[in-house]
């Protein structure tokens, strides 16, 4: 795959797939049955528009978009500029003014992936008020070989948090940095989450390959 086209010749390639097709079917299924997707889908892949392969130095994976209306956007704990911020976002901004002295106010977390820093949710859609509700659909499959792929340059830092993020940790070779924790949702944040210093370790892993450190301003 040339690089500049990286994720839009994988994303040909996987919409042929079966796999991908029962995904398309149950979205088409819920949205046919009255149920409403979000995020919108032409956010599904905004993770992989935003942060070019040949780019990225960290992955950050959460779990499935945000489940309330007009507030998932594709990125994985990121809301819209204005948007409250959730209370998981709250708990990674708390962390980062605690690691860094950077206090954020917009959940926009735009300029975190343009900068190399996927922000991957493991499930790509979710049924409006009902959390969870496509993690079966067949996303898991698409968002291991995403994980696969970008593993394989070597190089790459994994913030894994929580026991559902560190189910991809089996697809990590050694050559790559993983940085795990809790979840920072407000049921576990104080329970192995604060504390971390995730963002100020990333950076150091980051020196110490030569490589540009990521500025953890949302702006």
């Amino acid at each position: 795959m040339e690089e500049e086209n990286f994720w839009n010749n994988f994303l040909e390639q996987e919409f042929k797939k079966d796999y991908f097709k029962s995904i398309k079917k149950r979205l088409v299924d819920d949205n046919n049955s009255g149920k409403k997707i979000h995020p919108n889908p032409s956010q599904f892949f905004k993770s992989l528009e935003l942060c070019k392969f040949e780019t990225t130095k960290i992955v950050i994976v959460g779990q499935d978009p945000y489940h309330s209306p007009n507030t998932a956007n594709g990125l994985a704990f990121s809301v819209g500029r204005n948007h409250k911020l959730p209370p998981s976002l709250r708990n990674i901004f708390i962390e980062i003014e605690n690691d860094l002295a950077i206090s954020n106010t917009s959940g926009d977390l735009s300029h975190w992936a343009k900068q190399g820093v996927m922000l991957l949710n493991t499930s790509l859609s979710v049924v409006e008020g009902n959390p969870g509700s496509h993690s079966k659909i067949g996303w898991e499959l698409f968002t291991d070989k995403v994980v696969s792929l970008i593993q394989a340059k070597g190089n790459i830092i994994f913030m894994l948090w929580g026991n559902h993020a560190k189910q991809k940790k089996d697809l990590i070779c050694e050559k790559n940095f993983i940085l795990e924790a809790a979840h920072p949702s407000p049921l576990s944040a104080s329970s192995g989450f604060f504390g971390c210093k995730h963002f100020s370790k990333a950076n150091e892993i980051l020196k110490s390959i030569n490589q540009t450190t990521i500025d953890w301003r949302t702006g």
